[in-house]
């Protein structure tokens, strides 16, 4: 696409092929700044829906070893990443997951909730928020980076949730750093679809 300048009749194009160059590095400039201030998410993706889920395992604040492998062929798996306990996005998100429970396990899903926290905190908030689901801790930034889990704004550590079929294939993920509610109800119609239709 050849760029047009326009200029007066008597004056000559002010070397247009300079300016050109000039917009490029502009775009390309502005492109920089939208990765820092709108988040990497918006430039690169992760596991996506179709994907199978990485065979991840890890200790819960429980004490349990949970292997995604565990799953395969018995439940549906629910795995949300959110950034840290005790903040008021996590709690309401994780409030939200308690809330709906039940209606999880009777559509035959597992929940499990992972943050950079250590177990000794995911005891603590799952007290006190009477959590009935595990946690894992990632505390390396393993099972985040297995999932290509993205940063918000470039720093902060992303609110995915994924939906985890029987055959370990995604079948739905949702991204949304300040829609913390949404995580639930997303999640919860894709597991209701899946029960109703089995996973072949």
């Amino acid at each position: 696409m050849t760029e047009t300048v326009e200029t007066p009749s008597n004056q000559s194009s002010p070397h247009p092929t300079r300016r050109s160059r000039r917009t490029w590095m502009l775009l390309a400039a502005l492109g920089g700044i939208g990765a820092i201030f709108l988040g990497s998410e918006y430039f690169m993706a992760g596991i996506q829906v179709g994907d199978h889920a990485p065979a991840f395992s890890g200790v819960a604040h429980t004490g349990q070893n949970v292997m995604l492998d565990d799953y395969k062929g018995r439940q549906t798996v629910v795995v949300y990443f959110y950034p840290k306990d005790d903040t008021p996005g996590c709690t309401t998100q994780a409030c939200s997951f308690r809330d709906a429970y039940e209606d999880f396990s009777k559509a035959g899903a597992a929940v499990i909730g992972i943050s950079s926290d250590s177990n000794d905190k995911h005891r603590e908030f799952a007290e006190r928020r009477k959590l009935p689901f595990l946690l894992i801790a990632d505390e390396d930034g393993s099972l985040r980076k297995a999932f290509g889990v993205p940063k918000t704004l470039g720093f902060l550590p992303g609110r995915v949730t994924y939906v985890i079929d029987r055959d370990g294939v995604v079948r739905h993920v949702f991204n949304s750093q300040l829609n913390a509610g949404k995580h639930v109800t997303e999640a919860l119609q894709v597991v209701r679809r899946l029960n109703e239709t089995p996973s072949s």
